[in-house]
Protein backbone atom coordinates (compact mmCIF):
# COMPACT_ATOMS: atom_id res chain seq x y z
CA UNK A 1 0.00 0.00 0.00
CA UNK A 2 3.28 2.36 0.34
CA UNK A 3 3.47 2.81 -3.46
CA UNK A 4 -0.32 4.11 -3.80
CA UNK A 5 -0.02 6.66 -0.66
CA UNK A 6 3.03 7.97 -2.41
CA UNK A 7 1.08 8.47 -5.30
CA UNK A 8 -1.77 9.38 -3.78
CA UNK A 9 0.17 12.13 -1.80
CA UNK A 10 2.04 13.27 -4.86
CA UNK A 11 -0.81 14.25 -6.34
CA UNK A 12 -2.97 15.71 -3.78
CA UNK A 13 0.42 18.57 -3.26
CA UNK A 14 0.44 18.77 -7.16
CA UNK A 15 -3.40 20.14 -6.96
CA UNK A 16 -2.82 22.68 -4.34
CA UNK A 17 0.42 23.54 -5.92
CA UNK A 18 0.56 27.52 -7.03
CA UNK A 19 0.89 28.71 -10.15
CA UNK A 20 3.84 31.10 -10.89
CA UNK A 21 2.60 34.67 -9.94
CA UNK A 22 2.17 36.93 -12.23
CA UNK A 23 3.42 40.42 -12.54
CA UNK A 24 0.12 42.41 -13.36
CA UNK A 25 -3.26 41.29 -13.49
CA UNK A 26 -6.55 42.89 -14.63
CA UNK A 27 -9.93 41.80 -13.03
CA UNK A 28 -13.69 42.30 -12.88
CA UNK A 29 -14.11 43.61 -16.28
CA UNK A 30 -15.72 42.69 -19.28
CA UNK A 31 -12.90 41.57 -21.57
CA UNK A 32 -13.28 40.96 -25.33
CA UNK A 33 -10.68 38.66 -26.33
CA UNK A 34 -11.36 39.17 -30.43
CA UNK A 35 -10.15 34.90 -29.82
CA UNK A 36 -12.83 32.76 -31.00
CA UNK A 37 -12.26 30.04 -28.68
CA UNK A 38 -12.18 32.17 -25.82
CA UNK A 39 -14.33 35.37 -26.96
CA UNK A 40 -14.78 37.13 -23.40
CA UNK A 41 -13.44 36.78 -19.83
CA UNK A 42 -13.47 38.72 -16.76
CA UNK A 43 -9.45 38.84 -15.93
CA UNK A 44 -6.11 38.16 -17.59
CA UNK A 45 -2.73 37.32 -16.18
CA UNK A 46 0.30 38.98 -17.78
CA UNK A 47 4.01 37.88 -16.91
CA UNK A 48 6.78 39.73 -18.40
CA UNK A 49 5.47 41.68 -21.61
CA UNK A 50 3.29 38.19 -22.12
CA UNK A 51 -0.65 37.67 -21.21
CA UNK A 52 -0.34 33.91 -19.56
CA UNK A 53 -3.83 33.48 -18.82
CA UNK A 54 -7.41 34.70 -19.45
CA UNK A 55 -10.23 33.33 -17.03
CA UNK A 56 -12.92 34.25 -14.51
CA UNK A 57 -11.43 36.34 -11.53
CA UNK A 58 -11.67 33.41 -9.57
CA UNK A 59 -9.48 31.65 -11.98
CA UNK A 60 -7.24 34.48 -12.21
CA UNK A 61 -6.89 34.86 -8.90
CA UNK A 62 -4.32 32.24 -8.06
CA UNK A 63 -1.98 34.22 -10.10
CA UNK A 64 -2.19 37.11 -7.80
CA UNK A 65 0.95 37.45 -5.36
CA UNK A 66 2.59 40.09 -3.17
CA UNK A 67 4.19 41.67 -6.19
CA UNK A 68 1.81 41.22 -8.18
CA UNK A 69 0.50 45.06 -9.76
CA UNK A 70 -3.68 44.47 -9.60
CA UNK A 71 -5.77 46.55 -11.63
CA UNK A 72 -9.40 46.63 -10.84
CA UNK A 73 -11.55 47.33 -13.67
CA UNK A 74 -14.29 47.97 -12.28
CA UNK A 75 -16.76 46.33 -15.09
CA UNK A 76 -15.12 48.51 -17.97
CA UNK A 77 -14.68 47.18 -21.31
CA UNK A 78 -10.80 45.67 -21.84
CA UNK A 79 -9.99 45.31 -25.74
CA UNK A 80 -6.28 44.17 -27.74
CA UNK A 81 -4.32 47.41 -28.04
CA UNK A 82 -5.19 49.35 -31.17
CA UNK A 83 -3.45 48.70 -34.25
CA UNK A 84 -2.99 51.61 -36.34
CA UNK A 85 -3.05 49.67 -39.80
CA UNK A 86 -1.84 52.97 -42.02
CA UNK A 87 -0.72 55.78 -40.66
CA UNK A 88 2.86 57.96 -40.99
CA UNK A 89 4.31 58.26 -37.66
CA UNK A 90 7.24 60.20 -38.18
CA UNK A 91 4.95 63.26 -40.12
CA UNK A 92 2.53 62.78 -37.11
CA UNK A 93 5.04 63.84 -34.63
CA UNK A 94 6.42 66.63 -36.85
CA UNK A 95 3.03 67.82 -37.58
CA UNK A 96 2.96 68.74 -34.25
CA UNK A 97 5.94 71.10 -34.60
CA UNK A 98 4.09 73.27 -37.33
CA UNK A 99 0.80 75.25 -38.45
CA UNK A 100 -2.22 73.55 -37.89
CA UNK A 101 -4.18 73.96 -41.15
CA UNK A 102 -6.78 71.41 -40.11
CA UNK A 103 -8.54 73.96 -37.63
CA UNK A 104 -9.05 76.95 -40.58
CA UNK A 105 -12.39 77.49 -41.65
CA UNK A 106 -10.86 79.22 -44.95
CA UNK A 107 -8.17 80.45 -46.75
CA UNK A 108 -8.35 83.52 -45.15
CA UNK A 109 -7.74 81.78 -42.14
CA UNK A 110 -4.71 80.20 -43.17
CA UNK A 111 -3.47 82.94 -44.52
CA UNK A 112 -3.53 85.03 -41.05
CA UNK A 113 -1.75 81.90 -39.34
CA UNK A 114 0.69 82.30 -41.90
CA UNK A 115 1.14 86.15 -41.34
CA UNK A 116 1.17 85.62 -37.44
CA UNK A 117 4.50 82.55 -37.69
CA UNK A 118 5.86 84.87 -39.92
CA UNK A 119 6.48 87.94 -37.47
CA UNK A 120 8.60 85.41 -34.96
CA UNK A 121 10.38 83.66 -37.98
CA UNK A 122 13.74 84.59 -39.06
CA UNK A 123 14.34 85.93 -42.82
CA UNK A 124 15.26 82.99 -45.01
CA UNK A 125 13.65 80.63 -42.67
CA UNK A 126 10.78 78.53 -44.37
CA UNK A 127 7.06 78.53 -42.85
CA UNK A 128 5.58 74.68 -42.77
CA UNK A 129 1.78 73.83 -41.97
CA UNK A 130 -0.25 70.66 -43.02
CA UNK A 131 -3.75 70.05 -42.91
CA UNK A 132 -5.84 72.49 -45.42
CA UNK A 133 -8.53 70.95 -47.34
CA UNK A 134 -10.33 73.35 -50.08
CA UNK A 135 -13.39 70.92 -49.70
CA UNK A 136 -13.95 71.30 -46.26
CA UNK A 137 -13.42 75.60 -46.32
CA UNK A 138 -16.80 77.16 -45.74
CA UNK A 139 -16.24 79.40 -48.68
CA UNK A 140 -13.87 79.27 -51.74
CA UNK A 141 -10.92 81.61 -51.93
CA UNK A 142 -11.29 84.59 -54.25
CA UNK A 143 -9.64 84.57 -56.72
CA UNK A 144 -9.21 80.71 -57.11
CA UNK A 145 -8.64 78.26 -60.04
CA UNK A 146 -10.70 74.72 -59.71
CA UNK A 147 -11.58 76.16 -56.04
CA UNK A 148 -8.02 76.62 -55.15
CA UNK A 149 -6.54 79.71 -54.08
CA UNK A 150 -3.64 82.15 -55.87
CA UNK A 151 -1.19 82.38 -54.24
CA UNK A 152 -0.69 86.73 -53.90
CA UNK A 153 -2.26 87.10 -50.40
CA UNK A 154 0.16 84.14 -48.96
CA UNK A 155 3.37 85.81 -50.43
CA UNK A 156 2.22 89.58 -49.06
CA UNK A 157 1.57 87.74 -45.75
CA UNK A 158 5.33 86.35 -45.53
CA UNK A 159 7.25 88.49 -47.86
CA UNK A 160 10.42 87.52 -46.78
CA UNK A 161 9.93 83.97 -45.33
CA UNK A 162 9.44 80.58 -48.37
CA UNK A 163 6.12 78.81 -47.11
CA UNK A 164 5.12 75.70 -47.69
CA UNK A 165 1.48 74.70 -47.17
CA UNK A 166 1.10 70.48 -47.61
CA UNK A 167 -2.87 69.19 -48.18
CA UNK A 168 -4.41 66.97 -45.62
CA UNK A 169 -4.12 64.19 -47.60
CA UNK A 170 -0.25 64.73 -48.40
CA UNK A 171 -0.82 65.03 -52.07
CA UNK A 172 -0.72 68.89 -52.76
CA UNK A 173 0.75 71.67 -51.25
CA UNK A 174 0.94 75.28 -51.69
CA UNK A 175 3.49 77.73 -51.98
CA UNK A 176 4.29 81.59 -51.55
CA UNK A 177 6.24 83.14 -54.21
CA UNK A 178 9.15 83.38 -51.94
CA UNK A 179 9.49 79.44 -51.91
CA UNK A 180 8.71 78.96 -56.14
CA UNK A 181 11.52 81.16 -56.71
CA UNK A 182 13.56 79.01 -54.09
CA UNK A 183 12.41 76.00 -56.41
CA UNK A 184 13.15 77.67 -59.63
CA UNK A 185 9.53 77.31 -60.53
CA UNK A 186 8.59 79.84 -63.15
CA UNK A 187 6.09 79.92 -65.91
CA UNK A 188 8.32 78.12 -68.09
CA UNK A 189 8.97 75.15 -65.56
CA UNK A 190 7.10 71.90 -67.35
CA UNK A 191 4.69 69.43 -65.45
CA UNK A 192 6.74 66.24 -63.84
CA UNK A 193 5.40 63.16 -64.88
CA UNK A 194 2.69 62.42 -61.80
CA UNK A 195 1.94 65.64 -61.32
CA UNK A 196 0.39 69.17 -62.17
CA UNK A 197 1.91 72.37 -61.48
CA UNK A 198 -1.80 74.35 -61.40
CA UNK A 199 -2.13 77.34 -63.47
CA UNK A 200 -3.97 80.35 -64.36
CA UNK A 201 -5.13 81.52 -67.85
CA UNK A 202 -2.08 82.84 -68.70
CA UNK A 203 0.36 79.97 -67.93
CA UNK A 204 1.46 81.48 -64.52
CA UNK A 205 1.75 79.28 -61.57
CA UNK A 206 -0.75 79.78 -58.58
CA UNK A 207 1.38 78.33 -55.83
CA UNK A 208 -0.73 75.06 -55.65
CA UNK A 209 1.11 71.75 -57.00
CA UNK A 210 -0.05 68.42 -57.19
CA UNK A 211 1.18 64.82 -56.61
CA UNK A 212 4.90 64.80 -57.95
CA UNK A 213 4.99 68.78 -58.90
CA UNK A 214 5.19 68.93 -54.74
CA UNK A 215 8.80 67.48 -55.16
CA UNK A 216 9.96 70.53 -56.73
CA UNK A 217 9.91 72.10 -53.60
CA UNK A 218 10.36 69.48 -50.97
CA UNK A 219 13.58 69.46 -53.02
CA UNK A 220 14.52 73.30 -52.38
CA UNK A 221 13.06 72.65 -49.08
CA UNK A 222 15.62 69.96 -48.45
CA UNK A 223 18.29 72.02 -50.27
CA UNK A 224 18.12 74.86 -47.35
CA UNK A 225 18.15 72.44 -44.75
CA UNK A 226 21.73 71.28 -46.01
CA UNK A 227 23.37 73.31 -43.25
CA UNK A 228 21.39 71.29 -40.48
CA UNK A 229 24.02 68.68 -38.43
CA UNK A 230 23.21 64.90 -37.82
CA UNK A 231 22.32 66.34 -34.51
CA UNK A 232 19.66 68.34 -35.14
CA UNK A 233 18.23 66.20 -37.78
CA UNK A 234 18.34 63.28 -34.93
CA UNK A 235 17.03 66.10 -32.26
CA UNK A 236 14.17 67.05 -34.40
CA UNK A 237 13.41 63.45 -35.43
CA UNK A 238 13.24 62.22 -31.74
CA UNK A 239 11.29 64.88 -30.91
CA UNK A 240 8.71 63.82 -33.81
CA UNK A 241 9.01 60.47 -32.53
CA UNK A 242 8.33 61.43 -28.87
CA UNK A 243 5.00 63.43 -29.74
CA UNK A 244 3.85 60.85 -32.02
CA UNK A 245 4.28 57.82 -29.20
CA UNK A 246 2.73 60.49 -26.87
CA UNK A 247 -0.66 60.79 -29.03
CA UNK A 248 -0.65 57.35 -29.60
CA UNK A 249 -0.61 56.15 -25.78
CA UNK A 250 -2.91 58.20 -25.09
CA UNK A 251 -5.40 57.48 -27.32
CA UNK A 252 -5.08 53.45 -27.02
CA UNK A 253 -2.97 52.72 -30.31
CA UNK A 254 0.14 50.11 -29.29
CA UNK A 255 1.06 49.33 -32.35
CA UNK A 256 1.40 51.38 -35.71
CA UNK A 257 1.96 50.58 -39.22
CA UNK A 258 3.93 53.01 -41.06
CA UNK A 259 3.28 53.46 -44.66
CA UNK A 260 6.31 54.49 -46.05
CA UNK A 261 9.88 55.47 -44.51
CA UNK A 262 13.17 55.50 -46.23
CA UNK A 263 16.25 53.46 -45.01
CA UNK A 264 17.53 56.02 -43.64
CA UNK A 265 14.53 57.00 -40.92
CA UNK A 266 14.47 52.88 -40.40
CA UNK A 267 18.31 52.92 -39.47
CA UNK A 268 16.89 55.47 -36.67
CA UNK A 269 14.04 53.36 -35.69
CA UNK A 270 16.82 50.74 -35.32
CA UNK A 271 18.51 52.77 -32.97
CA UNK A 272 15.94 53.62 -30.91
CA UNK A 273 14.57 50.29 -30.98
CA UNK A 274 18.01 48.51 -29.83
CA UNK A 275 17.84 51.57 -27.25
CA UNK A 276 14.40 50.46 -26.13
CA UNK A 277 13.19 53.81 -26.93
CA UNK A 278 10.01 53.07 -28.94
CA UNK A 279 6.77 53.38 -26.94
CA UNK A 280 4.81 51.96 -29.48
CA UNK A 281 5.37 48.96 -31.47
CA UNK A 282 6.29 50.26 -35.11
CA UNK A 283 5.68 47.72 -38.53
CA UNK A 284 6.90 49.63 -41.19
CA UNK A 285 6.61 50.01 -45.40
CA UNK A 286 10.07 50.51 -46.62
CA UNK A 287 9.76 54.11 -49.77
CA UNK A 288 12.78 53.88 -51.65
CA UNK A 289 13.32 53.75 -55.46
CA UNK A 290 13.92 50.08 -57.31
CA UNK A 291 17.84 51.02 -57.78
CA UNK A 292 17.89 51.34 -53.87
CA UNK A 293 15.76 48.17 -53.64
CA UNK A 294 17.93 46.39 -55.81
CA UNK A 295 20.74 47.11 -53.56
CA UNK A 296 19.62 47.25 -49.98
CA UNK A 297 16.24 45.34 -49.47
CA UNK A 298 17.72 42.05 -48.55
CA UNK A 299 19.46 43.77 -45.38
CA UNK A 300 16.20 45.45 -44.75
CA UNK A 301 14.08 42.92 -43.42
CA UNK A 302 13.86 43.21 -39.33
CA UNK A 303 11.50 41.08 -36.92
CA UNK A 304 11.06 42.31 -33.43
CA UNK A 305 8.89 43.29 -30.71
CA UNK A 306 9.55 46.54 -31.22
CA UNK A 307 10.80 47.20 -34.32
CA UNK A 308 9.07 45.24 -37.93
CA UNK A 309 10.07 46.17 -41.32
CA UNK A 310 8.77 43.48 -43.71
CA UNK A 311 6.40 45.35 -46.27
CA UNK A 312 7.17 48.01 -49.52
CA UNK A 313 5.07 50.84 -50.03
CA UNK A 314 4.56 52.43 -53.91
CA UNK A 315 2.20 54.43 -55.35
CA UNK A 316 0.24 54.36 -58.05
CA UNK A 317 -2.13 56.93 -58.06
CA UNK A 318 -2.98 60.11 -56.06
CA UNK A 319 -5.71 61.47 -53.88
CA UNK A 320 -9.21 61.89 -54.90
CA UNK A 321 -9.50 65.37 -53.01
CA UNK A 322 -6.70 66.46 -55.37
CA UNK A 323 -8.36 64.94 -58.43
CA UNK A 324 -5.11 62.60 -58.32
CA UNK A 325 -7.34 59.17 -58.11
CA UNK A 326 -6.66 57.13 -61.21
CA UNK A 327 -10.34 56.62 -62.12
CA UNK A 328 -11.36 54.64 -65.36
CA UNK A 329 -14.37 57.75 -66.16
CA UNK A 330 -13.57 61.35 -65.85
CA UNK A 331 -14.08 63.03 -62.73
CA UNK A 332 -17.97 64.45 -62.20
CA UNK A 333 -16.88 68.02 -61.15
CA UNK A 334 -13.76 67.85 -63.64
CA UNK A 335 -14.80 66.07 -66.83
CA UNK A 336 -11.34 66.84 -68.25
CA UNK A 337 -9.37 64.76 -65.69
CA UNK A 338 -9.82 60.77 -64.97
CA UNK A 339 -6.82 61.89 -62.41
CA UNK A 340 -3.24 60.88 -62.75
CA UNK A 341 -0.98 57.67 -62.78
CA UNK A 342 1.85 58.70 -60.90
CA UNK A 343 4.46 55.65 -60.78
CA UNK A 344 4.57 53.96 -64.00
CA UNK A 345 3.22 50.14 -64.60
CA UNK A 346 6.62 48.85 -64.92
CA UNK A 347 8.07 50.27 -62.33
CA UNK A 348 5.59 48.93 -60.10
CA UNK A 349 5.52 45.51 -61.98
CA UNK A 350 9.54 45.70 -61.03
CA UNK A 351 9.06 46.89 -57.21
CA UNK A 352 6.51 43.85 -57.03
CA UNK A 353 9.15 40.88 -58.60
CA UNK A 354 11.75 42.51 -56.07
CA UNK A 355 9.74 42.07 -52.75
CA UNK A 356 8.76 38.99 -53.70
CA UNK A 357 12.05 37.75 -54.30
CA UNK A 358 13.28 38.72 -50.91
CA UNK A 359 10.59 37.50 -48.74
CA UNK A 360 8.79 41.41 -48.70
CA UNK A 361 4.94 42.45 -49.09
CA UNK A 362 4.26 44.85 -51.04
CA UNK A 363 1.79 47.80 -49.85
CA UNK A 364 0.28 49.91 -52.87
CA UNK A 365 -1.59 53.08 -52.55
CA UNK A 366 -4.58 52.75 -54.62
CA UNK A 367 -7.30 55.20 -54.39
CA UNK A 368 -9.51 55.33 -57.63
CA UNK A 369 -11.17 52.65 -59.51
CA UNK A 370 -8.92 52.42 -61.87
CA UNK A 371 -5.83 52.70 -59.61
CA UNK A 372 -7.21 49.64 -57.87
CA UNK A 373 -8.03 47.83 -61.23
CA UNK A 374 -4.69 48.14 -62.56
CA UNK A 375 -2.49 47.57 -59.36
CA UNK A 376 -4.68 44.17 -58.87
CA UNK A 377 -3.94 43.51 -62.58
CA UNK A 378 -0.17 43.96 -61.47
CA UNK A 379 -0.64 41.63 -58.63
CA UNK A 380 -2.40 38.93 -60.48
CA UNK A 381 0.40 38.46 -63.30
CA UNK A 382 3.39 38.88 -60.15
CA UNK A 383 1.65 36.35 -57.77
CA UNK A 384 1.33 34.57 -60.95
CA UNK A 385 4.95 33.92 -61.71
CA UNK A 386 5.92 32.55 -58.10
CA UNK A 387 3.18 29.65 -57.74
CA UNK A 388 5.09 28.44 -55.18
CA UNK A 389 4.85 31.19 -52.63
CA UNK A 390 0.62 30.65 -51.25
CA UNK A 391 1.15 33.21 -48.60
CA UNK A 392 1.94 36.63 -49.47
CA UNK A 393 -0.60 39.11 -48.64
CA UNK A 394 0.04 41.96 -50.89
CA UNK A 395 -2.03 45.08 -49.92
CA UNK A 396 -3.15 47.99 -51.13
CA UNK A 397 -3.55 50.80 -49.37
CA UNK A 398 -6.97 52.63 -49.02
CA UNK A 399 -9.11 50.72 -51.78
CA UNK A 400 -11.31 53.60 -51.38
CA UNK A 401 -12.99 53.92 -54.98
CA UNK A 402 -13.35 50.56 -56.64
CA UNK A 403 -15.46 49.26 -58.99
CA UNK A 404 -18.21 46.24 -58.58
CA UNK A 405 -16.45 43.87 -61.02
CA UNK A 406 -13.02 44.18 -59.05
CA UNK A 407 -14.31 43.76 -55.47
CA UNK A 408 -14.31 40.05 -55.54
CA UNK A 409 -10.80 39.94 -57.02
CA UNK A 410 -9.72 41.00 -53.59
CA UNK A 411 -10.44 37.75 -51.57
CA UNK A 412 -9.57 35.64 -54.77
CA UNK A 413 -6.31 37.24 -55.27
CA UNK A 414 -5.66 37.05 -51.44
CA UNK A 415 -5.06 40.64 -51.19
CA UNK A 416 -6.16 42.83 -48.31
CA UNK A 417 -7.79 45.66 -48.18
CA UNK A 418 -6.20 48.34 -45.63
CA UNK A 419 -8.68 50.30 -45.49
CA UNK A 420 -9.43 54.01 -43.19
CA UNK A 421 -13.13 54.02 -41.61
CA UNK A 422 -12.59 58.10 -41.10
CA UNK A 423 -12.30 58.75 -44.39
CA UNK A 424 -15.32 57.72 -45.49
CA UNK A 425 -16.90 60.26 -42.94
CA UNK A 426 -14.45 62.94 -43.40
CA UNK A 427 -14.38 62.92 -47.19
CA UNK A 428 -18.14 62.07 -47.47
CA UNK A 429 -19.56 65.32 -48.11
CA UNK A 430 -17.86 65.96 -51.13
CA UNK A 431 -16.94 62.31 -52.96
CA UNK A 432 -20.65 62.84 -54.83
CA UNK A 433 -19.06 65.78 -56.32
CA UNK A 434 -15.99 64.09 -57.28
CA UNK A 435 -17.59 60.51 -58.20
CA UNK A 436 -21.62 61.14 -58.48
CA UNK A 437 -23.93 59.00 -57.11
CA UNK A 438 -23.77 55.86 -59.26
CA UNK A 439 -20.00 55.10 -58.44
CA UNK A 440 -19.60 56.44 -54.63
CA UNK A 441 -23.17 54.48 -54.26
CA UNK A 442 -21.55 50.93 -56.16
CA UNK A 443 -17.80 51.38 -54.38
CA UNK A 444 -17.16 53.90 -52.07
CA UNK A 445 -15.40 52.43 -49.16
CA UNK A 446 -17.18 49.43 -49.94
CA UNK A 447 -15.93 47.53 -46.36
CA UNK A 448 -19.68 45.51 -46.07
CA UNK A 449 -19.43 44.13 -50.06
CA UNK A 450 -15.58 43.43 -49.41
CA UNK A 451 -16.16 41.21 -46.46
CA UNK A 452 -18.90 39.88 -47.22
CA UNK A 453 -16.79 38.47 -50.40
CA UNK A 454 -14.53 37.19 -47.98
CA UNK A 455 -11.96 40.01 -48.29
CA UNK A 456 -9.88 40.57 -45.09
CA UNK A 457 -10.24 44.54 -44.30
CA UNK A 458 -7.85 46.04 -41.81
CA UNK A 459 -8.52 50.07 -40.57
CA UNK A 460 -6.23 52.64 -39.49
CA UNK A 461 -6.73 56.07 -39.97
CA UNK A 462 -3.74 57.19 -42.55
CA UNK A 463 -2.62 60.25 -40.01
CA UNK A 464 -1.94 62.83 -40.07
CA UNK A 465 -3.90 62.65 -42.79
CA UNK A 466 -6.58 61.99 -40.01
CA UNK A 467 -6.83 62.33 -36.05
CA UNK A 468 -4.83 59.02 -34.83
CA UNK A 469 -7.73 58.46 -32.45
CA UNK A 470 -9.19 55.12 -32.72
CA UNK A 471 -12.72 55.93 -31.17
CA UNK A 472 -13.62 58.27 -33.82
CA UNK A 473 -12.48 56.01 -36.64
CA UNK A 474 -14.50 53.34 -34.82
CA UNK A 475 -17.36 55.13 -34.53
CA UNK A 476 -17.46 56.19 -38.85
CA UNK A 477 -17.15 52.32 -39.37
CA UNK A 478 -20.44 51.45 -37.69
CA UNK A 479 -22.25 54.57 -38.50
CA UNK A 480 -20.88 55.92 -41.45
CA UNK A 481 -22.59 59.00 -40.05
CA UNK A 482 -20.90 62.42 -41.59
CA UNK A 483 -20.41 65.55 -39.45
CA UNK A 484 -23.94 66.57 -40.95
CA UNK A 485 -25.56 63.92 -39.17
CA UNK A 486 -25.99 61.84 -42.73
CA UNK A 487 -25.20 58.02 -43.18
CA UNK A 488 -22.83 57.81 -46.22
CA UNK A 489 -24.31 54.77 -47.73
CA UNK A 490 -24.97 53.07 -44.78
CA UNK A 491 -25.59 49.46 -46.28
CA UNK A 492 -22.07 49.50 -46.62
CA UNK A 493 -21.42 49.79 -42.48
CA UNK A 494 -19.27 46.95 -40.41
CA UNK A 495 -20.85 45.32 -37.20
CA UNK A 496 -19.04 46.57 -33.75
CA UNK A 497 -17.34 43.31 -33.23
CA UNK A 498 -16.07 43.60 -37.45
CA UNK A 499 -14.71 46.85 -36.43
CA UNK A 500 -12.62 45.99 -33.22
CA UNK A 501 -11.46 42.73 -35.53
CA UNK A 502 -10.34 45.05 -38.38
CA UNK A 503 -8.31 47.48 -35.74
CA UNK A 504 -7.23 44.25 -33.79
CA UNK A 505 -6.75 40.80 -35.24
CA UNK A 506 -7.02 41.60 -38.92
CA UNK A 507 -4.59 44.38 -38.63
CA UNK A 508 -2.20 41.93 -37.00
CA UNK A 509 -2.93 39.53 -39.80
CA UNK A 510 -2.26 42.05 -42.55
CA UNK A 511 1.13 42.46 -40.88
CA UNK A 512 1.96 38.83 -40.93
CA UNK A 513 1.93 39.17 -36.58
CA UNK A 514 -1.84 37.37 -35.36
CA UNK A 515 0.47 34.94 -33.64
CA UNK A 516 1.76 37.61 -31.35
CA UNK A 517 -0.66 40.44 -30.94
CA UNK A 518 -4.61 41.44 -32.13
CA UNK A 519 -6.30 39.37 -29.45
CA UNK A 520 -6.11 38.67 -25.73
CA UNK A 521 -4.86 35.13 -25.61
CA UNK A 522 -2.11 33.54 -23.49
CA UNK A 523 0.99 33.73 -25.28
CA UNK A 524 0.46 36.53 -26.95
CA UNK A 525 1.88 39.65 -26.23
CA UNK A 526 0.17 41.71 -23.33
CA UNK A 527 -0.75 44.81 -25.26
CA UNK A 528 -4.11 45.78 -23.80
CA UNK A 529 -6.29 48.55 -23.62
CA UNK A 530 -9.54 49.67 -21.77
CA UNK A 531 -12.42 51.74 -22.31
CA UNK A 532 -14.46 54.50 -20.29
CA UNK A 533 -17.27 53.27 -22.23
CA UNK A 534 -18.46 49.74 -23.78
CA UNK A 535 -18.10 50.64 -27.73
CA UNK A 536 -19.63 47.33 -28.65
CA UNK A 537 -22.78 47.79 -26.55
CA UNK A 538 -23.76 51.64 -26.37
CA UNK A 539 -25.68 53.75 -28.84
CA UNK A 540 -24.06 55.19 -31.73
CA UNK A 541 -24.07 58.84 -30.29
CA UNK A 542 -22.63 57.36 -26.94
CA UNK A 543 -19.20 55.75 -28.74
CA UNK A 544 -18.20 59.57 -29.34
CA UNK A 545 -17.73 60.16 -25.78
CA UNK A 546 -15.42 56.68 -25.02
CA UNK A 547 -12.37 57.59 -23.28
CA UNK A 548 -8.67 55.27 -22.84
CA UNK A 549 -8.44 54.63 -19.38
CA UNK A 550 -5.25 52.46 -19.54
CA UNK A 551 -3.30 51.68 -21.98
CA UNK A 552 -0.74 48.56 -21.46
CA UNK A 553 2.24 47.73 -23.81
CA UNK A 554 4.02 44.78 -23.39
CA UNK A 555 2.64 44.39 -19.67
CA UNK A 556 3.07 47.74 -18.34
CA UNK A 557 0.90 50.57 -18.13
CA UNK A 558 2.42 53.32 -20.18
CA UNK A 559 -0.90 55.16 -19.87
CA UNK A 560 -3.61 56.27 -17.51
CA UNK A 561 -6.54 58.64 -17.65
Amino acid sequence: MRPLRVILLLSMLSGCAHVQPADLVLKNGRIVTVDEKKPEARALAVRGDTIVAVGSDAEIDAYIADSTKVVDLDGKLTIPGFIDGHGHFLSLGLSRMRLNLAVAKNWEEIVEQVRVAATKAGPGEWILGRGWHQDKWDKKPEPNIEGLPIHNALSQAAPDNPVLLEHASGHSVIANSKAMQAAGISKKTPDPAGGKIVRDDQGRPIGVFLETAEDLLYDALEKSQKSRTPDQIESERQKAVELATKECLEKGVTSFQDAGSTFEVIDFYKKLAAEEKLGVRLWVMIAEENDQLETKLADYQITGKLLTVRAVKTYIDGALGAHGAWLLEPYSDLPESTGMLVTPVELITRTAQLAIKNGFQLCTHAIGDKGNRVILDIYEKALGEYPEKQDLRFRVEHAQHLHPDDIPRFSKLKVIASMQGIHCTSDGPWVEKRLGKKRSKEGAYAWRKLIDSGAIVSNGTDTPVEDVDPIPNFHALVTRRMKNGKAFYPEQRMTRQEALRAYTLNAAYAAFEEDIKGSLTPGKLADIVVLSGDILTVPDEEILKTEVLYTIVGGKVVYSR
